[in-house]
Formats: structure tokens, sequence, C-alpha cells
């Protein structure tokens, strides 16, 4: 049997962040091992297959040089977006594929430091570009920053080196997020300025998705499915963590343990759960900054149910789901995680992968916090210890990749 390409890479991915705080895109991780030769027209071609019109768009940032060159030699016109070092350029081999590539049609993404752009004749083979500011950039661009409503005005301000329309990367301040997004205009953001979010929020206890409780509401009014409520409630970590600490709670007087949100909705009945959901609204949070939280949070928790889904019954594979919601709580509510999970009666499978790191869930939610991020090594080190095959947690990643939604841009414009 021919094996398949995806046995023979390392993928990982970063969501693209635009504007509104909604998914744009994927930046796809790709690393072959030094010893395997990659068919770089098979793995497009798979892609393809995976891809649907709905899915998000990629940009793929291969990891090594030969894999590089192999892609821009062999992608089509209408391929995926491929990422270029900015300094794997002076490789004379990979300045003439990129050059070919253009006159072909691909779309490439200069990937670099802010202040290195390429030279006028290499840059239009360019559609776009993966950019990094350097520490005084970043102090430049929000000593640009309109001046906050009753503050003093401020004095003429310097053009922002933040270019319109580009996408940028390792951003790790909410301030200089806001600047490029917002003033700059900029086309997305690769990573999410995640920690200083809740920093800047911590003076504030975080309240689950306005737009979600919305959504879960509306959904009960259209009397639909109780696997469309559960699923609605599982697209919040702090709305189905709330939901289940009151549905627990001595209030309701329950006598036994809620242990999954299923259970807690049938247990309580529609009425009473919009009660308490129009209870949440008030509070709810509408903040934008939040967005890009709770989808990676989800998408943790998706990826999770994936990699450990050989054929288990729904109860268990809900059960994983959580285990993959619920592992980042402790960022939310600003408590031990261990002590966060102590107040419901979930199974011990979830405590042990999410807090001991031990058990038959664990393999699946480390692996699914690896491949957040583009450490082959890691990825290839978890596959072993917990013998996982690597062409199946590819097939998992991509699977899940292909079926979020992303917003695009209304037809016309």
């Amino acid at each position: 049997m021919v094996q398949s390409v995806l046995g023979s890479l390392i993928l990982g991915y970063r969501p693209l962040w635009n504007r509104a705080r909604k998914l744009a895109g994927i930046q796809l991780y790709a690393h072959n091992e030094a010893s395997a030769v990659v068919d770089a027209a098979h793995l497009l071609r798979t892609l393809q297959e995976l891809w649907s019109a709905s899915s998000p768009p990629l940009l793929i940032s291969a990891q090594t040089r030969q894999l590089l060159c192999d892609l821009l030699e062999h992608a089509p016109r209408g391929a995926p977006w491929i990422e270029v070092r900015g300094e794997w350029l002076s490789d004379s081999v990979i300045y003439a594929r990129v050059k070919a590539a253009h006159q072909r049609g691909l779309r490439l993404v200069w990937r670099g430091d802010a202040s290195k752009l390429p030279e006028p004749e290499i840059a239009r083979c360019f559609d776009n570009s993966l950019l990094t500011l350097r520490p005084e950039d970043a102090v430049a661009a929000l000593q640009t920053a309109p001046t906050r409503p009753g503050a003093p005005a401020a004095p003429a301000r310097a053009t922002s080196p933040v270019l319109a329309g580009q996408m940028y990367e390792n951003v790790a301040s909410r301030a200089l997020m806001e600047h490029c997004l917002d003033q700059g205009n900029a086309m997305a953001l690769a990573g999410w300025p995640s920690e200083d979010v809740l920093y800047s929020l911590r003076h504030h206890p975080q309240q689950p998705s306005h737009a979600v409780i919305f959504k879960l509401m509306k959904a009960i009014d259209a009397e639909q499915s109780l696997e469309t409520f559960e699923d609605i409630m599982g697209e919040d970590p702090l709305l189905a963590y709330r939901f289940m600490v009151y549905t627990n709670s001595a209030a309701l007087g329950l006598r036994t343990g809620i242990d999954s949100l299923r259970r807690g909705l049938v247990m309580m009945g529609y009425s009473s759960i919009k009660r308490w959901l129009s209870d949440q609204l008030p509070h709810a949070s509408t903040d934008p900054n939040m967005l890009p939280l709770r989808q990676a949070m989800l998408i943790r928790a998706q990826l999770t149910a994936h990699l450990l889904d050989a054929g288990i019954e729904n109860d268990l594979r809900r059960e994983i789901y959580l285990c993959g919601l619920f592992s980042q709580l402790d960022d939310l509510l600003g408590e031990p995680l261990g002590t966060i999970l102590r107040r419901l009666p979930l199974s011990e499978r979830i405590y042990d992968a999410t807090v001991l790191r031990t058990g038959p869930y664990t393999s699946g939610l480390q692996m699914a916090c690896a491949l957040e991020t583009d450490d082959a090594s890691a990825i290839r080190q978890l596959c072993e210890t917990y013998e996982l095959d690597l062409e199946e947690v590819n097939r998992a990643l991509l699977r899940v990749l292909a079926d979020l939604e992303v917003e695009r841009p209304p037809a016309g414009r």
C-alpha cells in the first residue's frame, strides 16, 4: 500500500484573526523529517480533497527549505497561499522558484521583519506579507494611536509603521493588536495576545458570551433538537461550566450529580433553562477581543475529541470534548484548574488529563495543545510516547480545521 503523504509530515496550525475578531484563515505549519521525501503535489491534492468552499483559507508555512522548494515547483494556480521566509530568499534556488511560481499565478506571502522588506524586483512576486514589528516600531505604532475621548489633544503624530492590508505576527499586547486591526487596517493577526487581553480584564470577572446565550435562547424558542442545544452551549467554555455548576447547586436539589451538558439539559427542562439564560444575559460579555480566545478553546476541544475518536460511543465523545473545552478555565477564572473542576461531579478522566496529565484522555489533550504550535519535535515525541499514528493525527487536525467557520466578505466587495 502506498504511504499517505500525511504520514511523512508533522503539521501544526495557528489561526489568523481579522478586524472583526473572527477567523480569517489558518496558518498551517508543515515540517518534513530530514530523511523523508515529501510529495508536495500529493500534499496539495490531499488538502484539496479535505477542503470545501466554506473551509478557512490556508497559508502553508513550510518549515524546511526542501519542502518549500517542492511546493513552489509543484503547486498549481489556485493552490493555498505559500509562505516564503525573507531570509531564505538568499538561496538562489528558492529565489528562482519564487519568480517562476509568481509567473504561474501562485499566491505567495513574504514573512519577515517589517524593517527588512524585500527589494522591489522580488517584492512584486508576493501578494501579501506576514510581518513582525521590532520593539521600537511597536512603540512608534502605539504613539500614533488616537487620543481617547476626554483626554487632552495630542501633538501631531508621525505615520504608523503598520502597513494596511498586511498580516502581522508576534503581537503580544492588546494595545498593539487594536492598533494593527482597528487603526492600521491590517488584514489579519496570526495568533492572539490572549495573556494581555485577559490581564487587561483582570478586574472584571469573566462572563459567558452574550452572542452564544442569545443564540441558545433563539434555538429553544424554535424548538430545535437537544443535540443543537448541547452544541451551542458547548461553544462557550464559561457558559458550559456555569450551567453545570448551576445544575449541581443545592438550589435545584437534584438527587444525582450532573456530569454532562446533555444530562443537565434533560433534567432542567427547557423553560427553566431559558429562565436561567435570561438571568445570565444582562451580565454577558460583548467584548470582541474575547472572541478569538473562546474560538481557540473550542478548536482545542474539537481536536481533542477527534484525536481520541476510535468509534467510541456518544457519551464518551461528549466527555472528551468537555475535557478539551474545560482545559483552560483557569485562564478565564484566575483559579487553579483543579479547584475549578472539583466543583463539578465530572469524570475523574477529565481531572486526570487536565490537572494530573495522566489517564486515557491525556494523549489527545496534550497532542491538541502541541498542534497549536510549530514545535515539530514536541509533536513527534508525543507520537512516540503515546504510540499515536502520525498520519491519523494529521488527518484529524485537517478535518477539524476544514470544518471551521470563517467570516468572508459579502459578495460584491
